[in-house]
């Protein structure tokens, strides 16, 4: 199963949503919707999937930025209040910075400016152990779930999910909401471990893969480990987040990016999820379904004999 990022604004959604190897569509709820109401833009999008679900992406715990930061100046803001023993590090993307102070809860203070400009939206981490964020959903995530319900979709993606609780508040706000966790951190494999097991037949869960790696810390390697047990309590849990993405920026597959997407398979992951880059790009996507198309049909003989030279 094949589930494509659909975002409102991209020339070829019609393209995406239409394509046959695409099962379902996800939204992105960061995704800015330039001052339309919730409402509004899911009635568009569940009117553009037609009969292929649509999946709603809420934020939850997942720590964002809330409005475009100056790199002139060293104050970040945040979606949710923390807590947490300072100074420790604040982890973008791409650089990180140390947080030395924080103001009425949210609003970081750091060392350092960032390296570039910080955009409202983009995701942020903390592995720091003694982190504490205030709250699981946002508001927005509320309104969207209220929009959601108008229309008569009930299909949500949990970002951060970390104990059973998360999905409590899901389905108290929506009793008939079909969920699926995404595990982006140790908290979350702690969770898949110890509390998942009375949801295995209602909850599936994803290997958010971006987040994950990066709040492993130094322990980049267990990322393996991570993904097995993900799908170990699940044998239906997609793998999502830095697949194909060397396609992002070159008009050619990486050699690792192969191996990373034949390794997820001999796990047994049959589920994926493409990313808001790939999607957004009409060359990057059509790329990413014509390898994956290509591996899919290779005969089932072929694929165990990769894997028993593998194994």
């Amino acid at each position: 199963m094949l589930l494509a990022t659909l975002s409102p604004y991209i020339s070829f959604r019609k393209m995406v949503v239409s394509h046959p190897t695409i099962e379902a569509l996800r939204f992105n709820t960061v995704t800015p919707t330039g001052g339309k109401d919730k409402e509004e833009i899911l009635k568009d999008l569940v009117d553009l999937c037609g009969e292929k679900p649509l999946w709603i992406d809420l934020k939850s715990r997942q720590l964002r930025v809330t409005k475009w930061a100056d790199p002139t100046f060293t104050t970040v803001e945040l979606s949710h209040k923390i807590s947490v023993n300072l100074p420790t590090t604040l982890y973008f993307k791409d650089h990180k910075s140390k947080i030395v102070d924080i103001v009425d809860g949210n609003k970081l203070i750091l060392q350092n400016e960032p390296k570039r400009p910080v955009g409202a939206g983009e995701a942020v981490n903390i592995l720091d152990p003694s982190l504490v964020i205030e709250g699981y959903l946002t508001e927005s995530d509320y309104q969207y779930i209220e929009a959601a319900k108008k229309l008569g979709v009930h299909n949500y993606m949990l970002s951060f999910v970390e104990k059973t609780s998360d999905i409590s508040e899901v389905v108290a706000l929506d009793p008939d909401a079909k969920i699926v966790a995404k595990i982006e951190s140790k908290r979350g494999i702690e969770f898949v471990v110890k509390e998942y097991g009375p949801f295995v037949n209602d909850v599936r869960l994803m290997a958010a893969r971006d987040d994950l790696y990066i709040n492993l810390g130094n322990q980049k390697e267990d990322i393996i480990a991570a993904e097995a047990t993900i799908i170990q309590y699940d044998p239906f849990a997609y793998a999502a987040s830095r697949i194909l993405t060397s396609l992002e920026s070159s008009e050619e597959v990486s050699l690792s990016d192969i191996s990373d997407f034949h390794l997820l398979h001999l796990m047994g992951y049959s589920r994926f999820m493409l990313s808001d880059w790939i999607c957004r790009d009409r060359y990057a996507f059509g790329e990413a379904i014509s390898l994956i198309e290509h591996y899919e049909s290779r005969s089932h003989h072929d694929r165990q004999s990769i894997q028993h030279l593998w194994s």
